[in-house]
């Protein structure tokens, strides 16, 4: 009998979890054809998440759970997640039910009949402002434009993965993580699946504007250099037009002669070179610092407790 992980990052989920355990446990009763386990990673939470989990678990053994020492980031929380799932595959789903259980045998279905990679792809992003969605859609079309893979728009982590597609992940063990890029990069076989994402059931988002916009940050460091190449195209531009401009003064200055004036001029060529100049050193110090972290060897998570798996198989 196969057996099916469904892997769950929580922080701060104690309201949405008993709800998320109802449709799991109807979930398992309603499909005995596989066995299941329900990896909760419990991801440095600060309310009673973890209690939750323990309850849980107590209830039920098909549960089983990570506690980190600290807040580390989703994704990272994925990759502990990913390191001690046991299952032949594993659905990742988010603990507010956006991703809705339902969904998942169809994930099955699919995944019998040879396909890798289920993702879900959102026919609706639930209750989100018009300018967060259209920076969104913006930002994949970037990020395709600008990798050598396929990046998939309008998809987040919901998906089910073969045992062969988390066996890849787990050996990408860079510690500022992209783990929508890394989907696309491993490759496999992919299958597209459409869902309604809901609405939160309890809590708020944890993702502010500003992480997002940080994640958006660390999603084209990790997967494209691109940005390095626009530095450089804006200092070449930069360089030809400043060639261009001399070359017009001169021949000016000699035959019809120049007085002194352009001051305004001045200022605004100063201050525009000075800008293109801070945002390629900007651009640069984002990689520096990329390569800074990733030579410090630190480990990507810490495990403070875990039931129901051996945190000493790794």
């Amino acid at each position: 009998m196969k057996k099916v992980t469904i892997l769950i990052p929580c922080y701060n989920e104690a309201q949405s979890l008993p709800l998320l355990y109802d449709q799991l446990k109807q979930l398992a009763d309603t499909h005995t054809t596989y066995r299941w386990e329900w990896l909760f990673v419990d991801d440095g939470s600060k309310d009673n998440t973890l209690n939750c989990l323990k309850a849980i678990r107590e209830a039920d053994d098909r549960a089983c759970f990570i506690s980190l020492s600290r807040n580390f980031g989703k994704e990272r929380a994925m990759l502990a997640g990913f390191d001690y799932a046991s299952g032949d595959c594993v659905v990742i789903m988010d603990a507010d039910l956006q991703h809705p259980p339902s969904v998942v045998p169809d994930m099955l279905r699919y995944w019998e009949e040879g396909y890798q990679d289920v993702y879900a792809k959102r026919s609706n992003r639930g209750k989100e402002s018009f300018l967060r969605r259209r920076l969104s859609l913006l930002y994949y079309k970037i990020l395709d434009k600008t990798t050598r893979y396929d990046v998939l728009q309008n998809v987040g982590d919901f998906r089910l993965l073969d045992k062969k597609c988390i066996l890849a992940l787990r050996k990408l063990r860079e510690s500022q993580r992209y783990t929508k890029g890394m989907y696309c990069w491993i490759g496999f076989k992919k299958k597209e699946i459409v869902f309604n994402q809901q609405d939160r059931v309890a809590g708020t988002s944890a993702w502010s504007f500003f992480k997002l916009f940080s994640l958006a940050i660390d999603g084209l460091a990790s997967s494209t250099t691109f940005p390095l190449h626009l530095s450089t195209f804006l200092g070449v531009t930069c360089a030809l037009l400043a060639l261009a401009y001399m070359l017009y003064v001169f021949v000016k200055t000699i035959l019809v002669g120049e007085p002194v004036q352009g001051f305004p001029t001045l200022i605004i060529v100063i201050l525009f070179l000075g800008g293109v100049q801070l945002l390629s050193l900007g651009i640069i110090g984002i990689y520096l610092g990329r390569i800074f972290n990733e030579t410090k060897g630190r480990p990507v998570y810490l495990i403070d407790e875990a039931e129901g798996i051996n945190i000493n198989e790794l």
